[in-house]
């Protein structure tokens, strides 16, 4: 088969990575990729948002399925417009991905459908949302309700944090269009998890627990970022709790989206929270998570594609895992999330079998691969333990401290 992965992050980078192992795959395009990606895919100068571009790609090449990454083609219609023209896609259509798309949207699909999740309201005047935070106090959650790169999120500690994050995201249009309307909500506490699910329809396919760590600091210290690092599997995650939130979160969205005549065909994220009270639902994603899948993908053993075409054709694709663990480290660009360096050139070293590179916000230059982005790239490694997979992701990690242009967080999965 010939394969489109639409994108250029580090997730796309990690599924191009596992696809290239199958047997069933001839051919990989990336649409437009980065420096990492071009050492397994042929990459092609096609933005992820120019959807008719990629239509007349898929035709003229003769692709026989493609996979989209990043959540803004899929909120455009990408599934869709593909549909139409009788190309195979695994990605959510428009009226699915919605669930990742406004926060407002899934916060009244959770409730309708009785998926657990914080208590909420939404808003669209600044001065009515400040003053329900006057009048609920701290700590205290605002979120911007369109796609904001997983930087739409504040967690206010403080009333005043709490006032500021709304004069930001509705006045100072800090997000654009997606702060215009906010969702503010009771603050969770307890342990963060994410569980990524295959789905078709009504049918549901989980994989590993993983652990994002979206805090910019060691001891998720700093301003949220779209993520420093994860591991998987979450020893804290029992199976009595993957199984309840299996059946009570990820079924329940499959099966409510299915009444809702929004039929889901993809990849479903849900980022969770274990609080005393049990699972409840932080957010909903229609893709692969990032960096979760950096550090998910590495532990299946089934063949990618095989599981993709089996999930599509409504069969059982029997997910079989590895008894190890993997931790995934984010090399970020100084500075980021806030301003930073471009073009700087990424130090490298040779690795063993148990570790790796997945290369986000990279291009190749006349000089090498260098940085282009905030997320430059994760460094991962599997191991018996996560303590033994840690150990030898931040060895090789090391190589980076040659440089200040670069930073990462020393404490991931310890």
């Amino acid at each position: 088969m010939k394969i489109l992965v639409v994108g250029r992050g580090g997730r796309e980078h990690s599924v191009i990575m596992h696809l290239e192992k199958s047997e069933k795959v001839s051919e990989i395009y990336a649409a437009p990729g980065n420096g990492g990606i071009e050492q397994h895919a042929t990459c092609v100068d096609i933005d992820e948002m120019d959807i008719q571009g990629l239509i007349k790609f898929a035709k003229e090449t003769e692709i026989d399925l493609t996979i989209v990454g990043p959540e803004n083609p899929l909120n455009a219609g990408i599934a869709d417009e593909f549909e139409k023209e009788n190309l195979k896609i695994f990605a959510p259509r428009k009226n699915a991905a919605i669930l990742e798309g406004s926060k407002d949207f899934a916060k009244q699909f959770m409730m309708r459908h009785e998926i657990p999740t914080a208590s909420y309201e939404t808003f669209t005047d600044p001065e009515a949302a400040k003053a329900y935070i006057e009048k609920q106090g701290a700590p205290i959650v605002i979120k911007a309700d369109g796609l904001a790169e997983g930087k739409g999120v504040t967690v206010a500690l403080t009333v005043d944090e709490a006032l500021e994050a709304i004069n930001e995201m509705m006045v100072e249009k800090s997000f654009a269009e997606a702060g215009q309307t906010i969702v503010i909500e009771e603050f969770l506490d307890g342990r963060e998890f994410s569980l990524i699910a295959f789905v078709h329809e009504n049918n549901v396919f989980p994989m590993l627990a993983a652990r994002d760590h979206k805090r910019a600091y060691d001891n998720d210290q700093g301003p949220n970022t779209g993520g420093m690092g994860s591991f998987a599997p979450v020893p804290d995650i029992t199976p009595d709790i993957l199984e309840f939130t299996t059946r009570e979160v990820l079924q329940k969205a499959a099966d409510g989206l299915m009444k809702d005549g929004r039929p889901f065909t993809g990849i479903l994220y849900a980022g969770l929270m274990q609080t005393k009270e049990g699972t409840k639902v932080i957010e909903f994603n229609t893709r692969f998570g990032d960096p979760e899948t950096q550090v998910v993908l590495p532990l299946l053993e089934n063949d990618l594609l095989q599981v993709i075409v089996d999930v599509m054709d409504n069969k059982d694709p029997q997910l079989k895992w590895k008894d190890e663990a993997c931790v995934g480290v984010v090399l970020a660009s100084k500075g980021y999330p806030g301003e930073y360096k471009k073009d700087v050139l990424i130090p490298t070293k040779e690795m063993n079998n148990d570790t790796f590179v997945v290369q986000a916000g990279t291009k190749k230059t006349d000089k090498g691969i260098v940085s282009n982005g905030g997320r430059v790239l994760l460094v991962g490694a599997t191991g018996e333990t996560l303590a033994k997979a840690a150990e030898k992701a931040y060895a090789y990690l090391t190589v980076y401290d040659e440089t200040d242009d670069f930073f990462y967080r020393s404490d991931i999965s310890r």
